[in-house]
This record gives structure tokens, sequence and C-alpha cells, in this order.
């Protein structure tokens, strides 16, 4: 959460105060600026994981009134339901849900042995799965918004990354069924599918000279995108500004989408 004494996140102001908001996921990067933001906004903000101090990290400053912490595996059950159960314990309701956690770990397909596999579907899909299945009951009491944060990587292959891609396919097929079967709910669904972004665990990626020449090839704004674009988008899809929006992937990518893959003319 940032100081009184730095920038807000969002220009845009949205009516969120005293709205119960679930940030998974939220101990670092996206998911930090994600609760960050909607803290500023004046919503109760709960962030889960399974990283005490780096949640505790995030809401900071925060009075404890408006925002709490969870401590959950939320790649299993019981982890889920204890999370949720804490939260509506808590406030009494959900009404913005954002499924932040992820992981992903390279490998073609004659690598991705089934530990690797196994971690990455449990985090990136089976976990989103067992998030949605306890948390719609509520989001139809609150007519609430459901965002999963998914990843470009959805929409196409990737090298090196056949496993995480084919989770964050999954994730955009299973949030559109979603908005198809909670539209008349009340109940809005999308996702976010940001590009490569700039967190304390891509750094080292980012320090690699010859990456990151390649990375500002694929971007049409010539930056890889930090983590406070990606909760700037969230506030919006979450917000009656969007409230048309459903079963919608929104790219926060820079362009990277926009290209066929050519390379960027020299010169």
């Amino acid at each position: 959460m940032p100081s009184s004494a730095e920038p807000r996140i969002a220009w845009a102001s949205y009516p969120y105060d005293g709205a119960v908001v679930l940030v998974t996921g939220g101990g670092s990067g996206i998911g930090r600026a994600t609760a960050g933001a909607f803290l500023e906004q004046g919503a109760r903000v709960a962030v889960a994981g399974r990283r005490g101090e780096q949640l505790r990290e995030t809401v900071g400053i925060d009075p404890e009134a408006e925002s709490c912490v969870v401590v959950a595996d939320l790649a299993t059950a019981t982890g889920v339901q204890a999370c949720v159960r804490a939260v509506v314990e808590r406030w009494g309701r959900l009404d913005i849900v954002i499924a932040n956690a992820g992981l992903s770990e390279p490998g073609t397909i004659d690598h991705l042995d089934e530990a690797a596999w196994s971690r990455m579907r449990s985090i990136n899909l089976d976990g989103l799965i067992l998030l949605a299945r306890e948390v719609v009951p509520w989001l139809r009491r609150s007519r609430g918004t459901f965002l999963a944060m998914s990843s470009v990587a959805g929409f196409g292959g990737d090298w090196n990354q056949a496993g995480y891609n084919a989770t964050k396919g999954a994730v955009n097929a299973l949030v559109q069924s979603m908005a198809l079967d909670l539209g008349r709910d009340g109940v809005r669904v999308n996702a976010i599918a940001p590009a490569f972004t700039a967190t304390r665990l891509t750094q080292e990626r980012l320090d690699d000279a010859d990456f990151h020449r390649a990375l500002l090839d694929r971007l049409a704004l010539d930056r890889p995108a930090v983590p406070e674009d990606v909760a700037r988008a969230a506030l919006f899809l979450a917000s009656p500004d969007a409230a048309y929006l459903t079963g919608v992937i929104l790219p926060v990518d820079g362009g990277t989408t926009a290209s066929t893959g050519t390379p960027r003319p020299i010169g």
C-alpha cells in the first residue's frame, strides 16, 4: 500500500467505499499493486496467500479495520474454504474477487515433468476453479464481480512454456463459460491478460540485456508493464463503468498482441 507521500495508483476515482475485495496471491507484484489500488479507493481488502510476512507488507500502513491478511494454501480445497470463510466472517459479504495467484515454470512438452505440471495446474487452474466454486454463492448475493488474472500466454504459444500456456488458455475458456452461466444472476466474470510485467521475480530476466532488447521488439509502447498498469485495469473492470462487460479477456500488454510477430523495423 503506498504511503500518503506517494502518488496514487489510479488517476480515476471509483465508488468502492466499503466494498469487500479478496485478492489472492496478494503478497507481491501484480497482486500487491491491485490490493493497494482498491485500498486507495476505499475498499475493504483481504489479501491471501502462503507467505504471511509478504501479505502484511502489502497492507502495510492501512488501518486494520479496512484490511486483513489470510494465510492459506489456495491450491487446496481446505485452504480456499478457510480463506473465504475468514473474509466472510470478518465483513459478512464479498463483492469483488480477484484470482491473482499464479505460477510459471519453463519447459518444452518433452521436458514438462509431472511435478512441474502438477504445480502449475494446481495453482493456475485447479485453485482458480476451487476459488470460483467457493465464492460464487457470495457473489450472487452481492451481484458482484469475479476477475481472473490470466496472461497473453492464454491467447497463443510461447517458446519453452508449454505447460504455462496450457493452463492460461484453460483459464480464458473457464472465465467465458462462467460469464455465460452467471450473467442472469448479476455476476460479471472477466479476466486480465498481462504481457511480461516487471516485478521482483522477473527482474533477473530484465537485467539480461539481450532479453530486454528482444522484449522491447514486441512492445509498441517500448517498455514492459509494471504491476500498477494491471491494477488500474482491475479497478475499471470491477467498477460500474464496466457494467456491460462480462466474458472479456482484456489484454494489458503494451501492444504485444497487436503484432503478428514480425520484428520491429531497424533504424
